[in-house]
């Protein structure tokens, strides 16, 4: 049986809030593009669970809020790995 877009929207939203995930994480544990796990819950997931939909805006500003530090880190052992 096929899922429906609403049903899939509400599934990544509940991953992501759960596990605390940012948006590549869930499309690669849902198997579809950071571009469809984005919209699905910045935007169809506001239709289908508003509450659920709030909670999933709130960890994907604190993901966005410390990117720049992921990226720093994965810079860093980058070229700690090089180094050696």
């Amino acid at each position: 049986m096929k899922q429906s877009v609403d049903d899939r929207a509400a599934m990544l939203g509940e991953y992501i809030v759960r596990n605390k995930a940012t948006v590549r994480r869930a499309a690669k544990q849902f198997g579809v593009s950071k571009s469809t796990v984005h919209k699905d819950v910045a935007e169809r997931l506001r239709h289908v669970n508003l509450g659920l939909y709030k909670e999933v805006r709130d960890v994907l500003a604190v993901n966005k809020a410390r990117r720049h530090i992921r990226g720093g880190m994965a810079t860093k052992r980058k070229y700690e790995h090089k180094g050696k």
